[in-house]
């Protein structure tokens, strides 16, 4: 069975993991599923794919697919474990990869849930709403100032908020949104083309390689879909299975389920014991947690369920892990928008260095590791580095000759781009912590409620 009006919806149309173009092709694509295919069995159509379109349930074939990869032996799942909120299952700082599976990757690796709502990487505005009181950190106009203007913004380029009294502070562009750590990807499919190609990886050597497996695999049903030009076109074959994953990671409900604790809370059907009531009155708190300054917990505008991000930038200045092959090389630094994964204007700018995106805290009880580096362990060990950072870094770093080495994971140059302005930063030691152990462990509570999967009689 062939529908030639398909191919007129290709993932050029779709330029975002969300918009109205998305929604329609989804139905369309529900409403017009094909059955099996005549291929082998990778091409067959699975059980339990019956709420997808015919393209996503080839995208969730794929993501399961260890052939994809160099070493025959990794597939999407392998680190985006569906067991486990699509996040790693291990508790590595960095998973391994490659064609021989023996490569460490350079960064703790996300989870993909509620990737849906992510916008393309920008510089944008601060929303007011949402980032009331929050400072820019302390001397990033500073950086930066012989910086070429053709390389791009940052924030060290751009004007300090300005307060008068009785007004707001004027807006200030800031980095937002985008895919990975980095932001370096736009769309989903941009996200998943990097990642088959990325060295220490899924690593497949060239865009043939690739081509020739999903031909093998999958031909019959891309050409059921796209039209049987599909299988002689090697670009249009991989930019069809990057397709098929975005929509994969859109239609099924696993990739964003809101099936929280505190999802249920929102709607009425559950309430915070008195532990996650006074953990969460902490996160809002902006002279304590502060933590909704960034992780946004209120429904937006038009009343969708909070994402726990505002998906803008920080440099938090989190210690420097060991436990990372790549950081037993002393030259060897990771400065988030600057590199060494992003190469673009972006990258040039002294400003952007050191700046991770905020990930999301749905599900955040589940992961094994935590921050761009997998630097800690546990939700225990990621509040006593909000609490003490600032107030006593010795409990933080490294000390070497007595002399205590704060933010020992950025070079000094690039120091001045960590936030030392907002709570619970900014506290000197004679101001002791801005969170005691309590206070610590009633977040600790709250932020196990966005934990996907409650049911009442979990309580």
């Amino acid at each position: 069975m062939r529908l030639p009006n398909l191919r007129l919806i290709t993932p050029k149309t779709i330029r975002s993991a969300e918009g109205a173009a998305s929604i329609t092709l989804a139905a369309f694509l529900s409403a017009a599923s094909v059955g099996a295919a005549t291929d082998p069995a990778p091409d067959a159509t699975a059980p339990g794919d019956a709420d997808l379109s015919a393209v996503a349930a080839i995208g969730k074939a794929l993501f399961s697919d260890p052939t994809l990869s160099a070493s025959g032996q990794m597939s999407c799942a392998s680190c985006h474990d569906p067991n486990n909120h699509f996040a790693p299952a291990n508790a590595r700082a960095v998973q391994l990869g490659g064609p021989h599976l023996d490569l460490p990757g350079l960064r703790a690796v996300p989870s993909l849930t509620y990737r849906l709502q992510t916008p393309p990487f920008t510089f944008g505005v601060l929303d007011p709403t949402s980032e009331a009181g929050e400072a820019a950190p302390q001397a990033v106009a500073q950086q930066g100032a012989g910086a070429k203007e053709t390389a791009g913004p940052s924030a060290s380029t751009l004007p300090a908020p300005q307060k008068t009294a009785g007004a707001p502070a004027a807006a200030s562009p800031v980095p937002r949104g985008g895919l990975f750590w980095d932001g370096r990807a736009d769309t989903l499919q941009e996200q998943a083309l990097a990642v088959l190609f990325t060295h220490f990886e899924m690593a497949e050597p060239d865009r043939a390689t690739l081509a020739a497996t999903l031909r093998a695999r999958y031909g019959d049903r891309f050409a059921q879909l796209f039209g049987a030009a599909v299988r002689d076109d090697d670009k249009m074959l991989i930019d069809e299975a990057a397709f098929a994953l975005s929509r994969y990671q859109t239609e099924a409900v696993e990739f964003h389920p809101y099936t929280s604790k505190y999802d249920a809370v929102l709607a009425g059907e559950a309430q915070l014991s008195p532990p996650e009531a006074r953990g969460r009155a902490l996160f809002d708190d902006p002279r304590k947690g502060n933590c909704a300054a960034c992780h946004l917990d209120t429904r937006s505008a038009d009343g969708r369920p909070p994402q726990f991000t505002d998906y803008e930038y920080e440099a938090l200045g989190v210690p420097r892990n060991p436990a990372i092959p790549a950081n037993a090389d002393p030259h060897y630094v990771d400065l988030g928008l600057c590199g060494p994964l992003r190469h673009d204007a972006i990258s040039t700018q002294p400003g952007n260095c050191g700046m991770f995106k905020t990930p999301s805290l749905r599900n955040v009880a589940t992961r094994h590791v935590f921050f761009h580096n997998g630097v800690y362990t546990s939700l225990k060990q990621v509040l006593r580095f909000y609490a003490k950072r600032d107030s006593d870094p010795r409990a933080i770093y490294p000390i070497r000759d007595g002399q205590v080495e704060r933010f020992d994971d950025l070079p000094a140059r690039y120091q001045g781009n960590i936030d030392r302005a907002d709570a619970p930063f900014g506290r000197a030691p004679e101001d002791g912590d801005a969170l005691t152990e309590a206070d610590q462990a009633d977040i600790i509570a709250f932020l196990q409620t966005l934990t996907d999967g409650y049911s009442p009689s979990d309580e």
